[in-house]
């Protein structure tokens, strides 16, 4: 799927107040992911798209930025999904999107996601964990949900409701990833420009997360349990 989608001066800074992120005169490394996002979704949508979109577990995410993102300017994207393999708990895929500007690659970011289904005999990823004392804690709101959704397009009722987030077996909605990965980068490292998240467990809005950070990766842990980890990011 090819694309071109631009940038205003509003939308970025009603994204950059929600996530933390300061505005300046380009985009932060996660918004191109935003400008993305609704032709993505029409193309996981899509009739000839192996798995429903509904169900589907957003588990990691990878960008790099080569160059400039102006504030404004138009960008060319290109998005594909690809790599279906086996998971321990089910196949995953990557949707692997890029944005291009005057001809040259300016971004590009992959997107894997968990279709749940028969589990492997794959082992189990070893995690890493940071060490220390927490640099910072990080309030998830109860309108989080709906906030990240009215900039970022991502209405998914996991979020937003108290009885989608029920119907997909959770007591209360849960932030996005995404918002919870720009929440990281805003507080660590907002002008990162690589970067390799992977989403380990979900945060219940109206809770705490403690944020430890290095030169080199960063983590979010639940404030009442300190060994139940959400997200780990690390930089390069």
């Amino acid at each position: 799927m090819e694309f071109a989608a631009a940038s205003s001066v509003p939308s970025v800074a009603a994204y950059n107040a929600v996530c933390g992120y300061a505005l300046r005169d380009e985009l932060p490394p996660t918004y191109p992911h935003i400008m993305a996002f609704g032709p993505t979704m029409r193309l996981m949508s899509g009739g000839d798209f192996p798995f429903p979109v509904v169900g589907l577990v957003h588990i990691a995410n990878s960008h790099i930025v080569h160059g400039p993102l102006p504030l404004g300017a138009s960008l060319e994207f290109t998005v594909v999904a690809r790599d279906l393999r086996a998971h321990r708990r089910g196949r995953q895929f990557d949707v692997v999107t890029t944005a291009s500007l005057n001809g040259g690659v300016v971004w590009e970011e992959t997107s894997t996601y968990l279709r749940r289904g028969a589990p492997s005999d794959l082992p189990a990823t070893p995690e890493e964990h940071l060490e220390g004392p927490p640099s910072a804690v990080l309030r998830f709101a109860a309108d989080a949900g709906r906030r990240y959704a009215a900039v970022s397009g991502d209405h998914n009722p996991i979020h937003t409701s108290l009885l989608g987030a029920r119907a997909f077996g959770f007591a209360r909605p849960i932030a996005h990833g995404m918002y919870t990965l720009a929440r990281v980068l805003a507080a660590t490292r907002p002008s990162a420009s690589a970067v390799t998240a992977r989403f380990r467990s979900p945060i219940f809005l109206r809770s705490s997360a403690e944020l430890r950070s290095s030169s080199a990766a960063a983590e979010l842990r639940s404030a009442r349990s300190g060994d139940r980890s959400h997200l780990f990011v690390e930089f390069s």
